[in-house]
This record gives C-alpha cells, sequence and structure tokens, in this order.
C-alpha cells in the first residue's frame, strides 16, 4: 500500500475571503464613521463651553481620530478564518508540473 505525501490542500467555499469590493466597502463605511465622530469632536470642543478637560478630551479626540481611523482602514478583514494566515508559497519557485519552463 503506497501512502501520498504529495497531497494537495482543499480550500472550502466557507472559509474563502471576502471579495475586493465588500472589503473595500466595509474599510471606507468605518473609515467614514470614524471621521464623523472626529467632526462631532473638533465642533464640540469649538462651541460647548464645558471645563477644559472636557474639551482637552473633544480636542484630542480631533486630533488622534484621523491617525486611528487610516490604520483602522488599512487592516486586513480580521473575520478570514486562520487558513489563509499561513504564508504564502514561494511565488519564484516553479511547480513541479511546469519543470520544464526555465530549466
Amino acid at each position: 500500500m503506497r501512502f501520498r505525501r504529495d497531497r494537495t490542500v482543499v480550500h472550502e467555499v466557507t472559509n474563502a475571503r471576502p471579495s475586493l469590493t465588500a472589503d473595500i466597502g466595509r474599510r471606507e463605511k468605518r473609515y467614514f464613521i470614524q471621521m464623523g465622530i472626529r467632526t462631532i469632536c473638533l465642533i464640540l470642543a469649538v462651541v460647548l463651553d464645558v471645563p477644559w478637560p472636557v474639551r482637552a478630551l473633544f480636542v484630542a479626540g480631533a486630533i488622534f481620530l484621523p491617525y486611528i481611523a487610516v490604520v483602522g482602514a488599512n487592516q486586513p478583514n480580521t473575520g478570514v478564518s486562520s487558513t489563509f494566515d499561513e504564508e504564502e508559497p514561494n511565488q519564484t519557485e516553479i511547480p513541479r508540473h511546469r519543470r520544464e519552463i526555465g530549466s
């Protein structure tokens, strides 16, 4: 009895990544919500007559939320299964069934 060691990995449909359009849409939505919160913080810091600690909190939100929004928008989708967290195969290596090319 022979055992095959070169079994191919079969990916399930449930492990598929979301489409690029869906991923970009999700990132844009999160970014615009965070920028809306930033705008509200900036307006509240200027308009409201509140003690300085509260005003400082609004100003800090208006200053630091753009950085947080950009970093959050550039993060990959975290809802994907750990199957895709594995390293990609070496793309410079010629596959076994195509060894005749370039050799």
